[in-house]
């Protein structure tokens, strides 16, 4: 029977070197199955630019003013007997406000009447005795000339008896009576009896920049803009209180003169007002159509960010699914987007959603964006529509 083998330290080290090849294969084993998974793509969604036709509008403010006033003075001296009217009230061209006492232009209506005929005839008498030379022409001509002045103070003494009725010369709405019954007027006094202000239709006086006006000309001759026909001078109101008033407006015309401490000129437009909601020096903002831009870009205002300098951008993501920056000229915010002059073409594909994620030269997978979807979306950029956007 054989007998074991005595172990030696020749065996030992055998073993071990055995024992260290196992433990080497395991731990590259376990290397090889626990390798971290590879880094995803991430997800944008874009907005495929194109190209459109937009109304192009402006925002500026103004106040209206009437369609007509006229203050009330008398004609002639006098005392008020009685006001006519209320205070307050729409009256009507022709309408009758005050009585002056007509007496004594009653009194001068008489005497002229009573001093009329006996000139007359001796004009008439003085006529027939100078064909038979028993009157000198000089005589007839003095005699004439009488006649005419006392027709000429006739009808004065009725104008003035006329003057003691003050109408009204427009129809509009009356304010309050600066005098009352028994007061002392006087003819074309410098205070006025009352104003009459007619509102219906009604103005709206706004002012606009002369350089806004050579940045809209310029842009209707380079083919920026077109003009909208018939639509071009129908302006619509914006009240005080944010609510849209319900009727449109004509741009009637655009003053000639600037304002030389505002460098402005005047924009007039007419309203129709028949519930008399506008009322003069009322503030309300208008707008106002500039032109048709039939290739115009637009894309949200989330797609646009700006860098330290302020400067607008936009990340797109090119055919090959590659983000490239591209710099951004912007005109204006038209609602929740931005009307894009230059760094956009018809086609390119801007992140709306996941700009965060990405930057410049990354790898992304690019999904449709969902104008709809409200859940993780970046705050727009904000912007006032009746103000180009700064560069």
């Amino acid at each position: 029977m054989d007998q074991p083998q005595p172990f030696t330290s020749d065996h030992y080290m055998k073993h071990l070197s055995i024992l260290c090849l196992l433990i080497a294969a395991s731990t590259v084993s376990c290397s090889r199955t626990q390798a971290p998974p590879p880094t995803p793509v991430p997800e944008v969604a874009t907005v495929t630019v194109a190209r459109q036709q937009v109304l192009l509008t402006t925002e500026l403010p103004g106040r209206t003013s009437p369609y007509r006033i006229a203050e009330i003075r008398p004609q002639v001296n006098g005392l008020i007997q009685k006001r006519l009217f209320t205070e307050g009230s729409d009256v009507q061209a022709g309408q009758e406000l005050y009585q002056i006492d007509p007496a004594p232009f009653q009194a001068e209506l008489e005497r002229a009447k009573a001093n009329l005929p006996s000139l007359r005839l001796r004009a008439d008498r003085y006529k027939e005795a100078l064909v038979d030379k028993a009157v000198s022409q000089q005589d007839f001509d003095d005699a004439d000339a009488a006649l005419k002045q006392a027709e000429a103070e006739l009808e004065t003494a009725r104008i003035n008896l006329n003057y003691t009725h003050v109408v009204s010369p427009i129809s509009g709405r009356i304010g309050t009576s600066t005098v009352t019954d028994g007061a002392i007027v006087t003819a074309y006094q410098p205070v006025a009896l009352a104003t009459i202000q007619q509102l219906d239709p009604i103005y709206v006086d706004v002012p606009q920049s002369t350089a806004e006006l050579l940045r809209l000309e310029r842009r209707l001759q380079d083919g920026g803009l077109s003009r909208d026909g018939a639509n071009q001078n129908k302006v619509q109101l914006i009240l005080e209180d944010g609510t849209k008033y319900p009727f449109e407006g004509t741009l009637q015309f655009r003053d000639v003169s600037v304002d030389p401490t505002t460098g402005s000129v005047i924009l007039r437009m007419v309203f129709p007002n028949p519930k008399d909601v506008l009322l003069p020096g009322m503030f309300i903002r208008a707008v106002v159509k500039e032109g048709v831009n039939n290739q115009a870009i637009l894309i949200p205002q989330q797609a646009v960010s700006r860098d330290p300098k302020g400067n607008p951008f936009a990340l797109i993501v090119d055919a090959s699914g590659k983000v490239e920056q591209r710099m951004l000229n912007l005109d204006r915010a038209i609602g929740d987007q931005w009307l894009v002059l230059s760094g956009l073409a018809s086609g390119d594909r801007a992140i709306a959603e996941g700009m965060q994620k990405v930057r410049a030269g990354a790898s992304v997978k690019a999904v449709p964006f969902d104008t709809d979807r409200k859940q993780g979306a970046e705050p727009p950029v904000k912007a006032a529509q009746q103000a180009p956007a700064s560069n």
